[in-house]
């Protein structure tokens, strides 16, 4: 089938970061990105067990609460010596007993278990699944990205968002906290996952 794209796209999710991220990335193809801070909606339950699985339920929920045609993203940071956790729930690890983000917690809790389970081995990676939605036609597809690196302590740097500050992707010296955010948009998972997507687009009737 042929695909069209539209100038706007509902960004489907309330992390502001998230949003920042993939509407500078959106620009790069003249696409306009929506915010979903513009409408109230209660945000869905995550129930997928997988990236893909999560990215595309949200991507459904939003746009079916908007009428708009909609992206959504799940990601998260996968460490070897925690069995690939937090993966999907990476976003809830770094709650606090408030519900509220502590990411300096969170990094403490990876620290803390990686020192119990095998504290030579820092490795881990980011994972991004990105799936775009159309509510008029229910066409959908996803994409997903992947960084390698490894984790350092404590963290570094005040850019970037989430667990940027404890990831240095293999090749590089400075943390995701610490690059430029456009040289972030280039080499992330999201960036990634995001070059794979317009690599389709261009294939597409746009």
């Amino acid at each position: 089938m042929t695909f069209k794209l539209p100038q706007e796209i509902l960004i489907a999710t309330n992390n502001r970061g998230k949003f920042n991220e993939i509407s500078d990335l959106l620009k790069s193809i003249n696409i306009k990105a929506v915010a979903t801070f513009d409408f109230e909606i209660a945000e869905p339950e995550e129930t997928g067990l997988t990236f893909e699985a999560n990215s595309l339920l949200k991507a459904k929920y939003y746009a079916q609460k908007t009428n708009l045609f909609a992206l959504a993203d799940d990601s998260g940071l996968c460490v070897a010596a925690m069995n690939d956790a937090p993966g999907i729930y990476s976003a809830r690890f770094a709650k606090n007993a408030e519900g509220k983000n502590d990411f300096d917690r969170a990094f403490e809790k990876i620290a803390n278990e990686i020192a119990k389970s095998n504290p030579q081995n820092l490795r881990a990676y980011f994972v991004c699944n990105l799936s775009l939605f159309d509510p008029k036609t229910n066409f959908s597809i996803s994409f997903e990205g992947r960084a390698d690196g490894n984790l350092v302590f404590p963290p570094r740097g005040d850019k970037g968002f989430g667990y940027d500050p404890i990831f240095i992707k293999d090749g590089m010296t400075q943390s995701f906290g610490e690059i430029d955010p456009i040289l972030k948009d280039q080499i992330s998972h999201r960036g990634v996952a995001f070059k794979k997507m317009v690599q389709w687009l261009t294939t597409q009737d746009l």
